[in-house]
């Protein structure tokens, strides 16, 4: 029965990050920033996930 209930959860801290990484990489691409704050913003994300996602969030999105 704990098994079960570890495979259910498990998962969802998979795809749960995966869909936050992906929306922020995608709200990066369309997003109006200039010079290179997109490309900086799209490392971020790329190589320090979770604190990239983080970071964005908080600070990048205002910086629209």
């Amino acid at each position: 029965m704990q098994e079960l209930i570890v495979m259910a959860i498990i998962p969802l801290f998979i795809i749960i990050p995966l869909a936050f990484w992906i929306w922020a990489l995608v709200d990066i691409l369309k997003s109006d920033f200039t010079g290179s704050n997109k490309i900086i913003w799209l490392l971020v994300v790329i190589f320090l996930p979770l604190l990239g996602i983080i970071l964005y969030f908080v600070i990048g999105r205002k910086q629209n």
